[in-house]
């Protein structure tokens, strides 16, 4: 595997005239990729220091609308400038772009210099801040579901998102031939990545047609997300490179399975696993009940850092391989909370909430703060549920963005881990969501009332 580059690495790169343009990208609310394209030569001079960029970037919508309702930023206070300081550590180079390296930043403040404390990293740092007073690391794993269509975006675009066409016509998960099929998109998307420094493990179909997972190797929890966010935005150019659109969107038909990002995670102490006690049942340590009992118990609060739009909630449906219930199981894919090798030093738990549409940092970070506050409050882990959940008498996921927001709120555990002013503003992010969609009349509702109403 290729490093990733030291800024020497770079400089001598630069020189060499192998590497021109340097991309210096944040992460927004949605957990895209935003920054600028700078002249690599400007950048080891001054820019590898810092640069600016307006404070609206964490404080829009998805369509960049700049939504009213935010404390931090508005029109009032005249939308001004956020510095972003470029963490030289997650330095590294774009193979699928000629000539190009990226780095992502951290968002301070323009007049403190301190973090923003509602940027995405900056909230993961702090719960991983957490656990280190505590003597703990989390390491986490996301899975990367994503369609990929015949057609690139602007087609698509184009005929008004109608009449899409998966790249495969059937079921293709675990299926090699249909997967050989799609190799010209799918291979440079390992490869690219693998040689960015990214540890990639694998790919393979999905319970749909079109569908594909990218699995990526566990790692330290800041790493696992900078590398989720990095790979699909590069699953999204290698795609557009190739004449193909890839969706992250985490239900684009009714009659067709979601797409999910599952989090794996585990706590370790001086490179040993803390939830793993051979003595214990399947292999379980009283920190990792009370870990999961904290996940169990706040993972309404945590829902829509889970699941962030309107269109989330279409995907926990009955019978599709997404939980509708907030409980546990051994190794049963029903369940919100699945426990995987029990009885081994790879004991973890694997959250199966979360949709492809996820910001990682979010995800991540509300699910450390929901396993700390376990901890801390030594909760009891009731007994596993077997068997098929979905028909199981237990505690329902909030099924609509309206409930989820709500819990949000509420959640005294999310405001002491994050802050109140982050709660407010990521609440205001999903109200807003909501009352977009409340305005906008569906072609669904046309047709099924336009003569018949």
């Amino acid at each position: 595997m290729t490093a990733v580059l030291t800024f020497e690495n770079l400089k001598a790169q630069v020189e060499a005239r192998e590497i021109n343009t340097v991309l210096v990208c944040l992460v927004d609310m949605q957990g895209r990729l935003m920054g600028k394209r700078f002249h690599a030569q400007h950048f080891i001079e001054n820019a590898w220091q810092e640069t600016h960029c307006c404070n609206y970037l964490l404080a829009t919508d998805i369509e960049m609308h700049t939504v009213d309702g935010f404390k931090s930023t508005s029109w009032q206070s005249g939308y001004g400038d956020y510095v972003m300081r470029p963490d030289l550590e997650t330095l590294r180079p774009v193979p699928w772009l000629e000539a190009t390296a990226i780095v992502l930043c951290d968002v301070l403040d323009h007049h403190t210099h301190e973090e923003v404390a509602h940027s995405p990293r900056s909230i993961l740092k702090k719960q991983i801040t957490r656990l280190e007073a505590m003597g703990l690391q989390p390491l986490t794993a996301t899975e990367l579901e994503f369609f990929l269509f015949e057609k690139s975006f602007d087609e698509i675009r184009q005929q008004g998102f109608q009449n899409l066409e998966p790249i495969s016509a059937y079921n293709e998960d675990y299926h090699i031939l249909q997967t050989t099929k799609e190799e010209a998109v799918m291979r440079p998307i390992r490869n690219h990545l693998y040689d960015a420094g990214i540890p990639i493990e694998n790919s393979k179909g999905e319970a749909e047609a079109g569908q594909e997972e990218l699995n990526i190797r566990y790692s330290e929890a800041l790493l696992c997300a900078d590398y989720h966010t990095i790979a699909k935005n590069a699953v999204k150019e290698i795609a557009w490179q190739q004449g193909r659109s890839a969706s992250f969107l985490s239900k684009w038909h009714h009659d067709r399975v979601g797409s999910s990002s599952h989090v794996h995670q585990s706590l370790w102490r001086d490179g040993d696993p803390v939830f793993y006690d051979p003595d214990k049942e399947l292999g379980m340590s009283d920190l990792m009940r009370q870990y999961l009992a904290g996940l169990i118990k706040y993972a309404p609060d945590m829902t829509y850092f889970l699941a962030p739009y309107v269109n989330s909630y279409k995907r926990f449906q009955k019978g599709t391989f997404a939980p509708t219930k907030t409980v546990w199981s051994v190794d049963n894919r029903t369940a919100g909370f699945r426990l995987c090798g029990e009885g081994t030093k790879a004991i973890r738990i694997e959250c199966r909430i979360g949709g492809s549409d996820i910001n990682p940092y979010l995800a991540i970070a509300a699910q450390l703060a929901a396993g700390i506050a376990g901890i801390e409050q030594q909760l009891t882990l009731q007994p596993p549920i077997t068997g098929d959940i979905y028909e199981a008498q237990a505690p329902e996921i909030p099924i609509t963005l309206r409930e989820a927001i709500l819990k949000l709120r509420a959640s005294d555990m999310l405001r002491s881990a994050f802050g109140d002013d982050v709660v407010d503003h990521y609440y205001r992010a999903g109200e807003w969501e909501q009352q977009a969609f409340d305005q906008v009349v569906t072609d669904y509702e046309i047709a099924r009332g336009f003569e018949r109403a």
